[in-house]
């Protein structure tokens, strides 16, 4: 209990907020390369996912990216990156390491709220004359929406937990005070680092988990209960009809 409350009044002391160094300035730059990373992942992933759950072709090449995407170790791909585009290219090194995690979830959310769509829904569409473009727009992005808000939501998590090894190479985020503390034998700094990355997930988790839900079609809900598992292998759609 000692060492938790030492955390708190690390955290909450009005020092610690203070200066570039201070934990206002790590949450920003953490929260940034966050945002950055996900939105270059959605760029380059919705859209090829969105191709994918359109057209039923590439499914499977998209599921061997997805899976060698994810069993590349990040602190890893980061020292390499880094190590190959040089010192001064540091951060560069470490956004693409986060895209690339982030690739993924944004994926499988993407091509999976397609699929998940009931094919009579989309062939009712094409008998009543809507093109290909208005069928995509119109019927399977509102419908598949709730499931790529949930693998938005995962891509984010892992970016936010991942963000604390770019502490590593220097680039600040709420990984410094874990790895300061450390060499410093400071606990209470490793401890309420590890706080604040959590309690920045945790509000992440929800803030997303509400969109989620919000984004889940008027009367869809209503008549399908939908649950969303969000795996490191893959994501899976249940349905319970009430």
């Amino acid at each position: 209990m000692n060492l938790i409350s030492d955390a708190l009044s690390w955290i909450f002391a009005a020092e610690q907020w203070q200066g570039d160094g201070g934990l206002a300035a790590l949450l920003g730059q953490h929260l940034l390369f966050t945002v950055l990373a996900v939105l270059i992942a959605g760029v380059i992933a919705i859209p090829a996912g969105w191709a994918i759950g359109h057209t039923g072709k590439g499914r499977e090449i998209a599921v061997g990216i997805a899976g060698i995407a994810r069993a590349v170790p990040s602190f890893g791909l980061l020292i390499l990156l880094v190590l190959l585009l040089g010192v001064l290219h540091k951060p560069e090194a470490a956004l693409l390491t986060f895209v690339v995690l982030a690739i993924p979830s944004l994926l499988a959310g993407a091509y999976t709220g397609f699929e998940a769509i009931d094919r009579k829904t989309i062939d009712a569409a094409r008998a009543v004359g809507m093109t290909e473009w208005q069928i995509l727009f119109k019927v399977e992005i509102p419908l598949g929406l709730a499931l790529l808000v949930g693998g938005i939501r995962s891509a984010v998590l892992q970016v936010v937990a991942t963000v604390t090894v770019a502490a590593y190479v220097n680039l600040g985020g709420l990984g410094l005070p874990i790895i300061t503390g450390l060499n410093l034998r400071r606990f209470d700094m490793v401890l309420g680092g590890a706080l604040m990355v959590a309690a920045l997930a945790l509000v992440l988790d929800l803030a997303f988990a509400m969109a989620q839900k919000a984004a889940v079609p008027r009367g869809l809900g209503a008549r399908t209960k939908k649950k969303f598992h969000y795996t490191d292998d893959q994501i899976t759609l249940e349905r319970e009809m009430s």
